[in-house]
């Protein structure tokens, strides 16, 4: 389907964007461009080094800010798909910061469907974060507007628009300021400090989240909340797994932050259809007709059945947990 098509990612030259590019360059050899859109220009020079124009052809580095409605729609020209990683995340600072997140995950996110009807975008699919559901803090109540946006959005495009999915996973281990990251950053100490010792966390790799997202571009008809089955960890597993002769020092939940991750709500759970590798949540807003003819797809395509009522999906009830050997294999 990107056989002489053209791709933008939107903050792309974070993990997530330096991953796909990867895999994008090595899987498919005929794509008319890959436009990396992002603010920061230092990130920009630095990943043009790893991954040039002149090697690769198809590659663009467009300069930009979702928050400039004008900028982003030039750099939408001749795009045929769109993927939308740019996002404000760290939750400590948005507790702080609240406007200036809601302007680039909100406001950002307006800007973007409201460009990619205007032109002509075939599809568009946003990354989310379990923190959007049932949210505490101000960075998952940024979020879980962004996925209504974008899911509502479908509501307005007519028959040939824009179709707007939602991916939904948990944390990426290894990516730029995770808890693998700050491990390996701070090898030399004797102490580490956790937040709370039952904390448990979903985990994705990032090969892993550019598969889904290439999933979901290819498969996901529009209007769902398209949600990965993970595995769960224990922080306290996985710091063991580093290093398991590290004191650890308990200093409490920091603002806005969850002891457990939940990605389906048991609200959500009533909208929400169960395929072999993944959850879809499917739009409340819809129409019962459109409802129904995407929950038939969904049926009739990947033989999707409807989940038990009261269902909930957390990094605390899940089935599947990682075992301290399995974290090893992030720190080689």
């Amino acid at each position: 389907m990107f056989n002489n098509k053209s791709i933008l990612i939107t903050g792309g030259t974070g993990s997530f964007g330096n991953e796909f590019v990867k895999k994008i360059i090595s899987k498919y050899k005929k794509i008319n461009k890959l436009i990396i859109f992002s603010r920061d220009e230092l990130k920009q020079y630095e990943m043009a080094k790893k991954f040039s124009e002149k090697k690769y052809k198809f590659l663009r580095y467009f300069l930009g800010d979702i928050r400039d409605k004008e900028r982003v729609a030039n750099a939408l020209n001749g795009v045929d798909y769109v993927i939308h990683a740019a996002a404000l995340k760290q939750v400590p600072t948005a507790e702080y910061n609240p406007f200036e997140y809601i302007k680039t995950n909100i406001i950002g996110a307006q800007n973007l469907i409201e460009c990619c009807m205007e032109k002509n975008i075939k599809k568009l699919v946003a990354l989310s974060t379990d923190k959007a559901s049932a949210p505490i803090n101000l960075y998952g109540a940024t979020k879980l507007c962004s996925d209504k946006l974008f899911v509502a959005a479908n509501n307005v495009k007519g028959i040939e628009g824009t179709a707007f999915s939602v991916l939904r996973y948990g944390n990426v281990l290894g990516s730029r300021g995770s808890i693998v990251d700050v491990l390996k950053k701070n090898i030399s100490k004797n102490t580490f400090e956790i937040t709370d010792s039952e904390m448990t966390r979903f985990n994705i790799t990032l090969s892993e989240s550019v598969d889904h997202v290439l999933w979901s571009l290819k498969n996901s008809p529009g209007g769902d909340i398209l949600v990965p089955k993970l595995k769960s960890y224990k922080v306290i597993d996985l710091i063991k797994s580093f290093n398991p002769k590290l004191k650890l020092k308990t200093i409490g939940i920091r603002p806005g932050e969850k002891i457990h991750e939940e990605m389906i709500t048991e609200s959500d759970s009533l909208n929400t259809i169960e395929l072999k590798k993944y959850y879809v949540i499917l739009p409340n807003t819809f129409s019962e007709d459109k409802i129904y003819k995407t929950r038939e797809f969904y049926k009739k395509k990947f033989k999707a059945k409807n989940i038990k009522k009261g269902f909930s999906y957390s990094s605390k009830n899940n089935k599947d947990f990682l075992s301290i050997n399995e974290l090893k294999s992030f720190f080689i």
